[in-house]
């Protein structure tokens, strides 16, 4: 899936599992059409900390989509907390840091990108679910 620079829009819902093993949806819309299921994983579950998995599901999300040759991404989220927390770089708890210079890096590296709210209740319920199924498996 190769993409010219006039970007796609990824809507993304995610999950977490209480070891740290997440998954991401994203529905690809613009001139690629595609839902991808992205594998992430946070290093201290321990925190159970929405926003850290938050981070990661869209840095996995974000640097696929750069290895894929999308250089201009519109990254949707329901979380409104988040996408301010991404957008207005104020001072972070601790445990937030790393993963958001991780993040930064990766959108950084894109030619363009915006992180604004939307609806993907429905992603984030598929997403929840199969971490639920993988937990009880």
């Amino acid at each position: 899936m190769r993409a010219t620079d006039q970007g796609v829009e990824a809507a993304i819902g995610y999950a977490v599992g209480p070891r740290g093993h997440g998954l991401v949806y994203a529905r690809l819309t613009g001139r690629v059409q595609k839902v991808l299921r992205l594998p992430f994983r946070i290093t201290r579950p321990a925190l159970r900390n929405d926003r850290v998995g938050g981070y990661a599901a869209l840095t996995a999300v974000a640097r696929t989509l750069r290895d894929r040759g999308i250089q201009r991404v519109r990254l949707l989220l329901s979380d409104a907390a988040l996408v301010e927390e991404i957008s207005s770089r104020r001072e972070l708890a601790e445990a937030l840091v790393l993963p958001y210079v991780r993040l930064r890096c990766v959108l950084n590296s894109l030619a363009g990108y915006s992180v604004t709210v939307g609806a993907t209740d429905d992603l984030t319920q598929r997403a929840r679910a199969e971490v639920a199924l993988n937990l009880a498996a």
